[in-house]
């Protein structure tokens, strides 16, 4: 049975690892690498750590229970705040995770103590983006308990951006992170290692010389991965874009109508489709569907081609003037969604590959 298949260039990887590792140093930033994307892909870990990433971050316990199974080094750091009832997990599994909650931090504490740890945690501050962290007006109180507990350290703290309410990292909101932090250090006699500000989105104001000093830690994953900052997704220079590429194959080739014929409703999916009237067009169906990918988030390799939708299982491409057949292999470039559905689903297979480098994209 052929499969749709994504392609995963390790030499590429790796390659844009040591580019943005190298900037990060440039401005005294360490980076942990993140695995999130490609679901702790143990090859994929590896190669960001050939780049030169410190750690490896991932959101899963289940995406680390697969690194470390592969023999992947860590240390490893939790990037998604842990639950409640998996502390345990937590502390025998990570080195580090993020945190919110002292109802968490607390149980964290008692697992730690359990088995004679200390385990290390970032406080995440909501600087307002509105996804995980302590509001900055309740960090001090905060604080205050959490140094109460023991079995655990705070190594530092820790921002996110641009993933829930797209706000922008800038010069403000990076002044106040570490505003927070040097108020908390004088205020509790503490020495926090790491003010981690920076992710994907923050490369360009690093670039600039704006990104505060103080913020001295990055956890990067889709600019490494697909070699794009963020911000506008613009290719970061010196890096590929087409680390990864899926591969599907054309299942069938008819000349059919571009618009549907009859009276039409709802799509299997609730939605009402646009198709432009091309008359007459080359359609090949491809084994690759919304099961297997987000749709909106390819983009054919070839641009003679034009994706025209797809079902479940199917994707419907014009492929006007291309000279395409049954049996051909079509390929197409990937978002960051398109990325982490191909690598979620079974039915994508998986290939690592390590192929020649050539001209790095956005270069």
């Amino acid at each position: 049975m052929a499969y749709p298949y994504l392609t995963i260039d390790l030499a590429k990887i790796e390659h844009n690892a040591r580019t943005i590792v190298g900037l990060c140093r440039r401005h005294g930033v360490e980076v942990t690498g993140v695995t999130k994307g490609t679901c702790g892909h143990p090859e994929v870990a590896e190669a960001m750590l050939r780049g030169g990433v410190s750690s490896i971050g991932e959101s899963r316990m289940e995406n680390i229970g697969r690194l470390k199974a592969a023999g992947v080094r860590g240390p490893y750091v939790l990037i998604r705040i842990p639950p409640l009832s998996g502390v345990d997990e937590v502390v025998e599994a990570v080195d580090l995770s993020l945190n919110s909650e002292l109802s968490v931090l607390a149980a964290l504490s008692e697992a730690a103590r359990r088995r004679g740890r200390v385990h290390e945690v970032l406080l995440m501050v909501d600087l307002g983006d509105l996804r995980e962290g302590i509001w900055p007006d309740d960090l001090m109180a905060f604080v205050r308990e959490a140094l109460r507990l023991p079995g655990i350290r705070i190594q530092g703290l820790g921002a996110n951006l641009a993933c829930f309410g797209a706000v922008v990292p800038s010069v403000d909101n990076m002044d106040q992170l570490v505003a927070l932090a040097a108020e908390v250090e004088k205020t509790f006699g503490l020495e926090l290692d790491w003010i981690s500000g920076a992710n994907s989105s923050g490369l360009e104001l690093m670039a600039s010389g704006r990104m505060p000093k103080r913020i001295n830690h990055a956890r990067i994953g889709e600019a490494i991965l697909l070699g794009r900052e963020t911000v506008h997704r613009r290719p970061w220079p010196g890096t590929y874009q087409d680390a990864f590429v899926v591969h599907a194959e054309v299942l069938e080739l008819k000349a059919k109508p571009s618009l549907p014929v009859g009276r039409r409703s709802q799509d299997a999916f609730g939605k009402l489709p646009d198709f432009e009237d091309r008359g007459e067009i080359p359609r090949a169906l491809l084994n690759l569907g919304r099961e297997d990918i987000d749709v909106a988030g390819i983009a054919p390799d070839d641009a003679r081609l034009a994706v025209l939708g797809a079902s479940s299982g199917y994707l419907a491409v014009d492929v006007t003037g291309t000279g395409v057949r049954v049996g051909d292999e079509l390929s197409f470039s990937l978002s960051y969604g398109a990325l982490v559905a191909a690598m979620t689903s079974e039915y994508v297979k998986k290939r690592p590959i390590r192929q020649g480098l050539g001209e790095e994209g956005g270069a």
